[in-house]
Protein backbone atom coordinates (compact mmCIF):
# COMPACT_ATOMS: atom_id res chain seq x y z
CA UNK A 1 0.00 0.00 0.00
CA UNK A 2 1.30 3.40 -0.94
CA UNK A 3 1.65 6.32 1.43
CA UNK A 4 0.89 9.81 0.11
CA UNK A 5 2.22 12.97 1.75
CA UNK A 6 -0.10 15.98 1.92
CA UNK A 7 0.15 19.35 3.56
CA UNK A 8 -2.87 20.69 5.42
CA UNK A 9 -3.73 23.92 7.20
CA UNK A 10 -6.03 24.29 10.17
CA UNK A 11 -9.10 26.39 9.41
CA UNK A 12 -11.05 28.70 11.66
CA UNK A 13 -13.90 29.68 9.33
CA UNK A 14 -16.92 27.40 9.09
CA UNK A 15 -20.21 27.29 7.18
CA UNK A 16 -21.23 27.34 3.53
CA UNK A 17 -19.70 30.72 2.74
CA UNK A 18 -16.33 29.77 4.16
CA UNK A 19 -16.42 26.41 2.34
CA UNK A 20 -17.16 28.15 -0.96
CA UNK A 21 -14.24 30.54 -0.45
CA UNK A 22 -11.94 27.59 0.29
CA UNK A 23 -13.07 25.79 -2.88
CA UNK A 24 -12.60 28.95 -4.97
CA UNK A 25 -8.93 28.86 -3.90
CA UNK A 26 -8.69 25.28 -5.29
CA UNK A 27 -8.64 23.83 -1.80
CA UNK A 28 -10.92 21.32 -0.06
CA UNK A 29 -12.35 21.65 3.47
CA UNK A 30 -12.12 18.56 5.65
CA UNK A 31 -12.15 17.11 9.14
CA UNK A 32 -9.60 14.86 10.83
CA UNK A 33 -10.92 12.79 13.73
CA UNK A 34 -10.22 9.67 15.75
CA UNK A 35 -8.45 8.25 18.82
CA UNK A 36 -10.73 10.23 21.14
CA UNK A 37 -9.26 13.57 20.12
CA UNK A 38 -11.32 16.61 19.20
CA UNK A 39 -12.10 16.87 15.47
CA UNK A 40 -9.55 19.01 13.67
CA UNK A 41 -10.92 21.19 10.85
CA UNK A 42 -8.45 21.39 7.98
CA UNK A 43 -7.97 22.72 4.46
CA UNK A 44 -6.26 20.51 1.87
CA UNK A 45 -4.75 21.35 -1.54
CA UNK A 46 -7.50 20.31 -3.99
CA UNK A 47 -5.46 18.81 -6.82
CA UNK A 48 -3.09 16.87 -4.55
CA UNK A 49 -6.00 15.47 -2.54
CA UNK A 50 -7.87 14.48 -5.71
CA UNK A 51 -4.82 12.55 -6.95
CA UNK A 52 -4.35 10.87 -3.56
CA UNK A 53 -7.98 9.72 -3.40
CA UNK A 54 -7.72 7.86 -6.72
CA UNK A 55 -6.35 4.96 -4.67
CA UNK A 56 -9.02 3.39 -2.44
CA UNK A 57 -8.17 3.46 1.28
CA UNK A 58 -4.98 5.42 0.62
CA UNK A 59 -2.73 6.04 3.63
CA UNK A 60 -2.19 9.78 3.92
CA UNK A 61 0.75 11.27 5.82
CA UNK A 62 -0.41 14.74 6.85
CA UNK A 63 1.88 17.67 7.56
CA UNK A 64 -0.40 20.02 9.51
CA UNK A 65 0.73 23.66 9.57
CA UNK A 66 4.33 22.43 9.31
CA UNK A 67 4.23 21.46 12.99
CA UNK A 68 2.62 18.05 13.42
CA UNK A 69 2.58 14.92 11.33
CA UNK A 70 -0.34 12.48 11.39
CA UNK A 71 -1.35 9.32 9.50
CA UNK A 72 -4.94 9.09 8.25
CA UNK A 73 -7.21 7.17 5.90
CA UNK A 74 -10.26 8.58 4.05
CA UNK A 75 -13.59 7.77 5.68
CA UNK A 76 -16.04 9.93 3.75
CA UNK A 77 -15.58 11.84 0.50
CA UNK A 78 -18.23 14.22 -0.84
CA UNK A 79 -18.11 15.16 -4.51
CA UNK A 80 -20.18 17.55 -6.59
CA UNK A 81 -22.79 15.30 -8.26
CA UNK A 82 -22.48 17.03 -11.64
CA UNK A 83 -18.91 18.23 -11.97
CA UNK A 84 -17.24 15.63 -9.76
CA UNK A 85 -14.92 18.01 -7.88
CA UNK A 86 -14.26 17.39 -4.19
CA UNK A 87 -16.53 19.27 -1.80
CA UNK A 88 -15.47 17.85 1.58
CA UNK A 89 -13.44 14.99 3.02
CA UNK A 90 -13.43 13.25 6.40
CA UNK A 91 -10.20 11.54 7.43
CA UNK A 92 -9.69 9.10 10.29
CA UNK A 93 -6.51 9.14 12.35
CA UNK A 94 -4.60 5.86 12.37
CA UNK A 95 -1.36 4.60 13.88
CA UNK A 96 1.16 2.14 12.51
CA UNK A 97 0.23 -1.34 13.69
CA UNK A 98 -3.39 -0.38 14.42
CA UNK A 99 -6.19 -2.58 13.04
CA UNK A 100 -8.82 -0.65 11.05
CA UNK A 101 -12.07 -1.68 9.37
CA UNK A 102 -12.32 -0.60 5.73
CA UNK A 103 -14.10 -1.63 2.54
CA UNK A 104 -11.91 -2.85 -0.32
CA UNK A 105 -13.13 -3.07 -3.94
CA UNK A 106 -14.03 -6.49 -5.34
CA UNK A 107 -12.64 -7.15 -8.83
CA UNK A 108 -13.43 -10.17 -11.00
CA UNK A 109 -11.47 -12.13 -13.57
CA UNK A 110 -12.41 -14.95 -15.94
CA UNK A 111 -15.43 -15.79 -18.08
CA UNK A 112 -18.78 -17.12 -16.89
CA UNK A 113 -20.13 -20.41 -18.24
CA UNK A 114 -21.67 -20.10 -21.73
CA UNK A 115 -25.37 -19.32 -21.96
CA UNK A 116 -25.81 -15.58 -21.54
CA UNK A 117 -25.41 -15.56 -17.75
CA UNK A 118 -25.17 -12.28 -15.87
CA UNK A 119 -22.81 -11.53 -12.97
CA UNK A 120 -24.34 -9.49 -10.16
CA UNK A 121 -22.09 -7.71 -7.67
CA UNK A 122 -24.12 -7.96 -4.45
CA UNK A 123 -21.21 -6.22 -2.69
CA UNK A 124 -19.00 -3.90 -4.73
CA UNK A 125 -16.66 -3.58 -1.75
CA UNK A 126 -15.80 -6.16 0.90
CA UNK A 127 -15.63 -5.01 4.57
CA UNK A 128 -12.35 -6.23 6.07
CA UNK A 129 -10.11 -5.57 9.03
CA UNK A 130 -6.45 -4.90 8.28
CA UNK A 131 -3.39 -3.21 9.71
CA UNK A 132 -3.56 0.51 8.86
CA UNK A 133 -0.34 0.53 6.83
CA UNK A 134 -1.10 -2.74 4.98
CA UNK A 135 -4.59 -2.26 3.57
CA UNK A 136 -4.96 -4.11 0.25
CA UNK A 137 -6.07 -1.97 -2.71
CA UNK A 138 -8.57 -4.62 -3.89
CA UNK A 139 -9.39 -8.34 -3.89
CA UNK A 140 -9.68 -10.32 -7.12
CA UNK A 141 -12.19 -13.15 -7.47
CA UNK A 142 -12.15 -15.72 -10.28
CA UNK A 143 -15.60 -16.29 -11.82
CA UNK A 144 -14.24 -18.69 -14.46
CA UNK A 145 -16.92 -21.19 -15.54
CA UNK A 146 -19.55 -20.18 -12.96
CA UNK A 147 -23.08 -21.01 -14.16
CA UNK A 148 -26.50 -19.56 -13.33
CA UNK A 149 -27.37 -20.04 -9.67
CA UNK A 150 -23.73 -20.05 -8.50
CA UNK A 151 -22.62 -17.55 -5.88
CA UNK A 152 -19.39 -16.49 -4.24
CA UNK A 153 -19.53 -16.06 -0.46
CA UNK A 154 -17.26 -13.82 1.60
CA UNK A 155 -15.53 -16.89 3.09
CA UNK A 156 -14.65 -18.09 -0.46
CA UNK A 157 -12.50 -15.04 -1.18
CA UNK A 158 -8.77 -15.43 -0.59
CA UNK A 159 -7.54 -12.51 1.51
CA UNK A 160 -3.93 -11.37 1.89
CA UNK A 161 -2.05 -12.34 5.06
CA UNK A 162 -3.10 -10.26 8.08
CA UNK A 163 -6.49 -9.31 6.57
CA UNK A 164 -9.72 -10.72 8.06
CA UNK A 165 -13.37 -10.44 7.13
CA UNK A 166 -15.45 -7.76 8.87
CA UNK A 167 -18.70 -9.29 7.59
CA UNK A 168 -20.48 -12.63 8.13
CA UNK A 169 -18.72 -15.49 6.31
CA UNK A 170 -21.97 -16.53 4.56
CA UNK A 171 -22.56 -13.09 3.05
CA UNK A 172 -23.10 -13.31 -0.73
CA UNK A 173 -20.58 -11.12 -2.57
CA UNK A 174 -21.21 -12.20 -6.19
CA UNK A 175 -23.95 -14.27 -7.80
CA UNK A 176 -24.61 -15.52 -11.31
CA UNK A 177 -28.08 -14.95 -12.75
CA UNK A 178 -29.64 -16.58 -15.79
CA UNK A 179 -30.44 -14.19 -18.60
CA UNK A 180 -34.18 -13.47 -18.62
CA UNK A 181 -34.55 -11.88 -22.04
CA UNK A 182 -35.43 -15.16 -23.76
CA UNK A 183 -38.07 -16.07 -21.16
CA UNK A 184 -39.79 -12.71 -21.63
CA UNK A 185 -39.81 -13.19 -25.43
CA UNK A 186 -41.25 -16.72 -25.10
CA UNK A 187 -43.93 -15.42 -22.71
CA UNK A 188 -44.96 -12.73 -25.24
CA UNK A 189 -45.24 -15.35 -28.02
CA UNK A 190 -47.41 -17.50 -25.76
CA UNK A 191 -49.73 -14.56 -25.06
CA UNK A 192 -50.10 -13.82 -28.80
CA UNK A 193 -50.96 -17.45 -29.48
CA UNK A 194 -53.57 -17.42 -26.69
CA UNK A 195 -55.17 -14.25 -28.11
CA UNK A 196 -55.43 -15.83 -31.61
Amino acid sequence: MSEVKLTAETRTEFGKGAARRIRRDNKVPGVLYGHGSDPLHLTFPGHDLLLALRTPNVLISLDIDGKTSELAIPKSVQRDPLKGFLEHVDLQLVQRGEQVTVEIPVQTEGELAPGGNLLEHVLNALPVEAEATHIPEAVTVSVEGLAAGASVLAKDIALPKGVTLAVEEDTVVLQVLAAQVEEAAEGAEGEEAAEA
